[in-house]
């Protein structure tokens, strides 16, 4: 297998609204909670929709109504049967058009996502591969701990298996060097995400108005 970017596609995997960032309850009651996880999610969508390097943005999940708001936005939308994160996204893999040669996962938590961090992550990506023609191709954006994994980009989309979790990070290295891919690794705004009160208050003192930008 040999990695291919000339048609990636994203794929944006979120739960459903109900109980929607629970360790966010201090601060945000639930509708509250409910309005920031669609603001991220379509900040996330229109982010991913400016960069030219991408094809098309896939939403996963098992809400129907956030299913119907994303293609709102303009995003294709797969609905998840199974349990879980990885599951999820092995559901979307498969659904993908037969023509995608490379998947980028986005979290829809990314406060901190914008286009030109897609492209610069895609960018990596590029330049790794070229140095490496005739492999696949593993690019990880780290979350700010150092452990997680924030964004992923796999090309061809089945050369690894998802290991999102505790301790993702190394594990989805260890994925890349079982099947002898190229890996890549991009430090940036896409290692902020949001998930705890703290994680919130420094999203406001950094200025992330969580809506879509460049």
């Amino acid at each position: 297998m040999s990695a291919d970017l000339s048609h990636v596609v994203a794929v944006i995997p979120i739960r459903s609204l109900s109980g929607a960032k629970s360790r966010l309850g201090e601060p945000l009651d639930a509708e509250e909670r409910a309005e920031l996880v669609l603001a991220l999610l379509r900040r996330v969508v229109t982010a991913a929709q400016g960069s030219g390097r991408l094809e098309l943005a896939v939403v996963v999940s098992p809400d129907t109504d956030l299913l119907t708001r994303s293609r709102e936005l303009g995003a294709s939308t797969v609905l998840q049967n199974g349990s879980g994160l990885n599951e999820a996204l092995a559901e979307a893999r498969a659904a993908l058009p037969p023509a995608a040669t490379a998947m980028l996962i986005l979290p829809a938590d990314l406060a901190g996502v914008t286009t030109r961090a897609i492209d610069e992550l895609l960018g990596a990506a590029k330049e790794a591969h070229r140095a490496e023609p005739g492999r696949p191709l593993v690019a990880l954006a780290p979350d700010r701990h150092g452990t997680g994994t924030n964004a992923l980009l796999v090309s061809p989309p089945g050369a690894i298996e998802f290991r999102f979790g505790e301790g993702s990070r190394a594990a989805h290295r260890s994925e890349a060097e079982r099947a002898g891919a190229i890996y890549a690794e991009v430090d940036g705004p896409l290692a902020f995400d949001l998930d705890t009160p703290a994680d919130l208050l420094e999203a406001d003192l950094a200025g992330l108005d969580h809506e879509g930008g460049r």
